[in-house]
C-alpha cells in the first residue's frame, strides 16, 4: 500500500492498494489509470472502474470525478513511473536481462534462467512468469507495466537478483519498456514478422533495435544475421556470436542428433566441447546467444555448462511418447523461418513422412500467410491448415489465404477444427512418420470471435493418440 501523494503530486491524500488500467480487474483501494490503447481508451471505463472500488484516477480529460481524480499529460507515459514507485522498483537492485529477435525469444530466455539457476533468475515471456519459488500464466509475452513491476517485486521478494524477459518489438511499441534500462541484453534474429502491427518491416526493425540502445551493459549481437551492424550501431558495448570466427563466443562446430546436439564453442581462444538438450541448428544459436549473455555477466564457461544439461524449454521441440510407433512433436513455431527451422530439423529424424497441422492467427500479419503455407508444403509431405487463435476473422478465410500460393492441392487439406484436425493428422500417421503440431506450442487458449476458450496442442494430442490406440486395440479384440 502506498499513499497517493507518494505516487504522483497531489493534495489528496488516499491509500492506494494496487494500480490498474483493466476496469474490470479493479479491486478496492486501487488506482485505475486511463490509458489509451490502440482500440480501446480507458476513459471510457472510469465508471465501472469507481462501481469496483477505484481510490482514484488518473486520466488526461477535464472532468468531474466522485473520487480523487488526477489529470495528466499523458497516462501512457506516466503509467511506468506510478508502477516503478509503487513497487519500490529502484531499491531492488535487479539485474534486468532482455531477449528480443523474430524467432528463439522464448528458448534463448528460458536457457538463460536455467544457466544462472531458477533460484536466482526469474523468466517473463510467453511460457509465464517463472522462478523457483512459483510459476504463473502472463497475459502477453511483454506485460503492461502494471503487471511488470508487479513481477519484478515478486521475484526480488523470492530472492532473485536476475530477471531475464522477452522484449517483443509489440513491448516497445506499446510503450511497456519506455522506463527499463537492461543489466545486460541480446538478439536471436529478424526476419518479416508483425507488419500488421508497426506498419512497416522498417518499423518493426527500429522496435526490435530499442533493446540495445536501452542496454546499459553489454548487448549480444548475432554475427551472422543481416541486421548484427544495425545493433552494433545502437549499442554501447556489444559482443557477438557465430560461425564466424571473429565472433566473441565461436560457433566452431556442431553435430545434431534426434536426442541432442554435440556442440563446441570458442570463448577467449579457448574450446569447449558439450552436449546439449536443446535440438537442431537454431538452438544452436539460441544457446549461443544465453551463454554470451551470462558470460557477459560474470558467469564462468563451466558452470554455464553445467547448468545447461537442465535447460527444458515447455512448447518447444516437444515430443510426445505414449508407446505409439509414430511421433508427435508439438513446437510453437509460427514464423516462416521457425518453421523453415523445425522442418530443416525433422530431417536428421528416421522418419517416413512429415505431418504437419498448422494455422495462422487473427488479425496479424496477412502477408506472411502464403509464404507459411508455402514454406510447409515445401519441406513436409503433408499439411492440414486450421485454425489458430482467429479473433474476428473467419478461419476458413484464413487457411485460404495459406494456401492460396500452393500448386499441388493433393498436400494439403482444410479442417477448420483444430481439435479434429490433430485427430486427421494422427489418425493419418503411420509406422516412423512423425506429426508436427505447429503454432501454439504449451498455450492454453484459443482466441475466437466471441471468446476464449482453453485449448492445449499437446493435452490434444495426447487424447487422440490414446483414442487411437484403443480403437485399434478394440479391433484387435473383436
Amino acid at each position: 500500500m502506498k499513499k497517493l501523494s507518494e505516487l504522483i503530486k497531489t493534495e489528496y491524500d488516499v491509500n492506494v492498494n494496487g494500480i490498474k488500467i483493466n476496469s474490470k480487474e479493479v479491486e478496492p483501494g486501487d488506482m485505475f489509470v486511463c490509458i489509451k490503447g490502440v482500440k480501446v481508451d480507458r476513459h471510457e471505463y472510469i465508471s465501472e472502474a469507481i462501481n469496483n472500488g477505484a481510490s482514484c484516477i488518473v486520466g488526461e480529460r477535464d472532468l468531474e470525478c466522485s473520487i480523487p481524480y488526477i489529470k495528466v499529460k499523458n497516462t501512457n507515459y506516466i503509467l511506468p513511473e506510478l508502477c516503478r514507485k509503487f513497487y519500490d522498483f529502484d531499491r531492488l537492485n535487479l539485474k534486468i536481462i532482455g531477449v528480443t529477435g523474430t524467432d528463439g525469444k522464448t528458448t534463448t530466455a528460458t536457457s538463460i534462467q536455467y544457466l544462472i539457476g531458477m533460484d536466482k533468475c526469474g523468466y517473463i515471456g510467453t511460457n509465464g512468469v517463472s522462478c523457483a519459488k512459483f510459476t504463473k500464466d502472463s497475459p502477453n509475452s511483454t506485460p503492461d507495466p502494471t503487471f511488470l513491476y508487479k513481477y519484478f517485486r515478486e521475484f526480488y521478494d523470492a530472492g532473485c537478483e536476475y530477471v531475464v524477459m522477452e522484449a517483443s518489438s509489440e513491448g516497445f511499441l506499446r510503450g511497456r519498456l519506455d522506463d527499463l534500462y537492461f543489466a545486460a541484453g541480446g538478439y536471436t534474429n529478424i526476419t518479416w514478422e508483425h507488419v500488421n502491427v508497426h506498419g512497416s518491416f522498417e518499423n518493426y526493425v527500429k522496435c526490435k533495435l530499442r533493446l540495445a540502445s536501452q542496454t546499459q551493459g553489454k548487448f549480444i549481437v548475432n554475427l551472422n544475421d543481416e541486421f548484427a551492424s544495425k545493433f552494433q550501431e545502437k549499442s554501447l558495448n556489444s559482443l557477438s556470436y557465430g560461425e564466424n570466427p571473429v565472433s566473441d563466443l565461436w560457433i566452431k562446430d556442431y553435430t545434431i542428433t534426434p536426442k541432442y546436439t554435440n556442440v563446441t564453442f570458442v570463448y577467449q581462444n579457448e574450446e569447449y566441447s558439450f552436449m546439449s538438450p536443446l535440438l537442431g541448428k537454431f538452438n544452436v544459436y539460441n544457446l549461443a546467444c544465453a551463454f554470451l549473455i551470462c558470460l557477459s555477466l560474470g558467469f564462468d564457461m563451466e558452470t554455464l555448462i553445467e547448468n545447461s544439461i537442465n535447460i527444458d524449454v515447455s512448447g518447444r521441440l516437444e515430443m510426445i511418447d505414449l508407446g505409439q510407433n509414430y511421433k508427435v512433436m508439438v513446437d510453437y513455431a509460427h514464423t516462416p523461418n521457425g518453421i523453415k527451422s523445425i522442418l530443416d530439423f525433422v530431417k536428421v529424424l528416421d522418419i517416413n513422412r512429415a505431418i504437419v497441422v498448422i494455422g495462422s492467427a487473427g488479425e496479424r500479419d496477412y502477408k506472411k500467410r502464403p509464404v507459411m503455407g508455402k514454406t510447409v508444403i515445401d519441406n513436409a509431405d503433408y499439411a492440414i491448415f486450421t485454425y489458430e487463435d482467429p479473433r474476428s476473422e473467419d478461419p476458413l478465410d484464413i487457411a485460404n489465404q495459406m494456401v492460396s500460393e500452393i500448386e499441388d492441392t493433393t498436400k494439403y487439406e482444410i479442417i477448420v477444427d483444430r481439435s479434429e484436425a490433430i485427430k486427421k493428422a494422427i489418425d493419418m500417421a503411420s509406422k516412423n512418420d512423425i506429426v508436427l503440431i505447429l503454432g501454439k506450442g504449451n498455450e492454453t487458449y484459443e482466441k475466437l470471435k466471441n471468446e476464449t476458450i482453453y485449448f492445449n496442442d499437446i493435452e490434444e494430442a495426447k487424447k487422440w493418440i490414446i483414442e487411437r490406440k484403443n480403437r485399434e486395440e478394440e479391433k484387435v479384440t473383436n
